[in-house]
């Protein structure tokens, strides 16, 4: 036989030769007349000679080579236990190092649970507006399932798959396990709709909180919670890999003495406590995870103070406008006492949420946060009424994204999870949901996704969990800052910074307002310059705070002083105003504008910034900005500058006052993210016309004015331009020379035109004088 050549070292090396009576034979798998790699060869030590390497082989290192050397006591069988996995010095342990035969996991099959039974519960009366909760809602997914060769059902096609669906049987959950979640009470009442008449179960569907009745209700509500157990047991006792129940009625929604949201029992909740005081700590700690469009008030009430149930929630919140309503469902509800931060809610601002957002929450909050947690076991609350085409949802999941969020959850837990069907609406949606998600179960790969980009409001709203669940775990970052006592608004102390540059620059001092109402949030916010009230031209400034920008540290979520800087750049514009002798009053409008004591915690905008900004420019209209009049001729010319939404204040004043824009030579605005505000006004019909040939608006090119290119904005939003920069500061600092042509242009054009007026009248009274 042929030696082998071999590099160890860097050095061309030879194994020993093997002698010619060697035992070497053909192994499984290898091409007739070959060998296997003597290396590999099970005979291969028994048969090496003991004697030194073969003339003419390299001399190898005696730790190297696995030969017995000459002189050298060490026998194969030393060698073979020496290079062991599982010898006292090993970085292996004895489990880890001890390989199963074959693929036991994947040899299982996935289990599925499905009862026409739970059909039985539908509306004592329908009408001919058939209720959401529709008893066809299981029959499409079951037949979807059958229909794809996954149920080795006669109604299935076929081929069916290699491993099909193995079947789950629901049966009827006991009072005891029920009362783990619920009052008996509420078990009773729901027993008692069994004997009810229709004329009674008619007044409760009425009067109770989304839900119906008939005398089947309330086994379809125990065969539902019982179907839910059986799964959840399956999967956790590792009878089944995996596992879907298509059950109804759904349960995230009924507390724990209250039906409501087309739910009974909670059955979800109530299978992960049967499991755990079933399966003790082979079953300790169990994640559930809600996919539902609709926040599982039940689910959030039942474990708030359970360390050992992680529940996370993604659901369009609408600030607690959406059903169930109210704000449990937002993301400051993290859990209490020993449940503290195993309460995870991930509230969508609105409906219109898709692929990319669920994706961005999973891979951003809940992948991190589920594998710090480890589950013993993993349950899906699945509701399919965030996919596409749910009425009642409005939102845009894919099949595809249900079943990579699946795929995703299933490396946890060592592959035990089960699926139970809550909401979804849409038969079609519900039923390729349905099936994407098993085909994922079963062991296919999820299909591509198209579109993976977040939203702005789903990386917003992301970003805020983030924070607020940084405290609880150690994957979230940036951790929050804690401070025993906070002090004055940086907006506050920037303002009293600016004022002072501005009277040492050019003697610009505040002006008071004193009316009640406003007086105090807008302390300080105004200054003029010694010349407001003389009759020049006048350049009016609402804008929104100076820019900060900083990096903040990655994990304290601290910001250093030298980390942070300050874009300032309307004062370059005060600076050009006053040298061209104009007067200026600069408004800064803050974004928190009530002088409330910092909290330290994120704080959006005031709601009512808007108003209360168009109150303060209307005391500044009355008190300090209106026209002085000479021999009944207006002499002053006013142009507002708005930088952001702090010009809303001064849109707002255009429109409400009556004929107040006849007063105003020129509006110029700039517009980032914030809204472009319209201009427009039923009583005053030539509004909209003097604001389009009045006005320079400069606009981010982001921005969703600019979205369809074929067709013009109207001309109620003003003259736009589109700027190459998004940011307010940047477009500030590139649009500065424009902005002073246009207020040149205005001002000298008036004064020329006063000009004009003055000779007329000087040739007039020369006439009159000769007559």
């Amino acid at each position: 036989m042929e030696q082998d050549d071999d590099i160890i070292m860097g050095e061309s090396r030879r194994l020993p030769s093997l002698p010619s009576n060697s035992s070497l034979t053909q192994q499984p798998g290898s091409a007739p007349g070959t060998t296997a790699d003597p290396v590999l060869a099970p005979s291969f030590f028994s048969e090496i000679p003991n004697e030194s390497p073969s003339p003419g082989a390299g001399t190898m290192h005696s730790q190297e080579n696995p030969v017995k050397q000459s002189g050298s006591e060490t026998t194969s069988a030393e060698y073979l236990k020496r290079d062991s996995l599982v010898e006292s010095n090993s970085d292996w342990s004895e489990e880890e190092a001890t390989s199963r035969p074959g693929l036991p996991l994947a040899s299982l099959a996935t289990g599925l649970c499905y009862d026409i039974r739970m059909r039985y519960h539908c509306e004592v009366q329908p009408t001919n507006d058939v209720h959401p909760e529709d008893p066809r809602r299981i029959y499409y997914i079951y037949k979807e399932l059958c229909k794809s060769g996954l149920v080795d059902d006669p109604d299935s096609c076929r081929p069916l798959a290699p491993i099909p669906l193995q079947r789950i049987n629901a049966r009827e959950a006991t009072e005891e396990e029920i009362v783990n979640i619920h009052s008996a009470a509420h078990f009773a009442f729901v027993r008692s709709t069994q004997d009810m008449g229709q004329a009674e179960l008619l007044h409760l569907e009425q009067t109770r909180d989304s839900i119906y009745f008939n005398n089947l209700t309330f086994q379809a509500a125990i065969l539902s919670a019982g179907g839910a157990i059986e799964t959840c047991l399956a999967v956790a006792q590792r009878k089944v890999k995996n596992a879907i129940a298509v059950i109804r009625p759904p349960g995230h929604h009924a507390e724990h003495n209250t039906a409501m949201g087309f739910c009974l029992f909670n059955n979800v909740p109530i299978a992960a406590r049967v499991c755990q005081k079933k399966l003790g700590d082979q079953c300790r700690k169990i994640m559930i995870l809600d996919w539902d469009v609709h926040h599982g008030n039940g689910v959030q009430k039942a474990f708030y103070d359970d360390p050992n149930v992680l529940y996370v929630s993604i659901h369009v919140h609408q600030d607690g406008k959406f059903y169930p309503g109210g704000p449990e469902g937002d993301w400051d509800h993290c859990g209490e006492g020993a449940g503290e931060g195993r309460n995870i809610n991930i509230p969508w601002p609105d409906q219109g949420m898709g692929d990319g957002d669920y994706m961005f929450a999973f891979q951003q909050v809940v992948m991190p946060i589920a594998q710090e947690f480890d589950p013993d076991l993993v349950i899906i609350s699945a509701g399919f009424d965030a996919a596409a085409g749910d009425v009642l949802g409005g939102c845009f999941v894919s099949p595809a994204c249900y079943g990579q969020m699946t795929h995703m959850l299933m490396n946890l837990a060592n592959g035990k999870l089960a699926v139970c069907l809550e909401g979804g609406y849409n038969f079609r949606s519900i039923s390729k949901s349905a099936l994407a998600v098993t085909r994922v179960l079963m062991g296919e790969p999820p299909d591509r996704l198209t579109g993976t980009q977040p939203s702005e409001s789903a990386i917003k709203t992301v970003r805020q969990v983030m924070s607020i669940q940084a405290p609880y775990w150690r994957c979230m970052f940036p951790k929050p800052t804690k401070h025993a006592a906070w002090g004055e608004r940086l907006h506050d102390i920037l303002r009293s910074y600016q004022a002072n540059k501005l009277y040492e620059s050019f003697k610009m001092t505040p002006l008071y307002v004193y009316r009640t109402a406003i007086s105090q949030s807008f302390k300080n916010q105004v200054i003029a310059s010694p010349n407001y009230h003389d009759a020049v031209p006048l350049v009016v400034i609402f804008h929104d705070p100076p820019e900060i920008m900083g990096q903040v540290h990655p994990i304290t979520n601290k910001l250093d002083a030298h980390n942070v800087w300050v874009a300032d750049v309307q004062k370059d514009y005060v600076k050009w105003i006053l040298n061209k002798g104009y007067a200026v009053i600069d408004v800064n409008i803050p974004k928190h504008i009530t002088q409330e004591p910092a909290t330290g915690r994120y704080e959006d905008e005031d709601e009512n910034r808007p108003t209360a900004t168009e109150e303060l420019a209307s005391y500044l209209w009355d008190n300090y900005i209106q026209p002085h009049s000479t021999d009944e001729r207006e002499i002053r010319e006013i142009i507002f500058l708005g930088i952001g939404n702090a010009f809303y204040g001064v849109a707002n004043l255009l429109i409400n006052r009556e004929n107040l824009y006849k007063k105003v030579s020129g509006i110029v605005s700039f517009v980032a993210e914030n809204p472009v505000r319209a201009v427009a006004s039923s009583t005053q019909v030539w509004l909209s016309k003097w604001y389009r040939e009045n006005s320079l608006v400069f606009v981010a090119p982001t921005h969703g004015v600019w979205g369809n290119p074929d067709r013009k904005p109207s001309k109620r939003y003003g003259t736009l331009r589109k700027s190459d920069s998004t940011h307010l500061s940047e477009m500030l600092s590139d649009h500065k020379e424009e902005v002073f042509k246009f207020i040149t242009d205005r001002t000298e054009q008036t004064d020329d035109e006063a000009t004009e007026d003055e000779k007329e009248d000087q040739v007039g009274e020369g006439e009159q004088m000769k007559q």
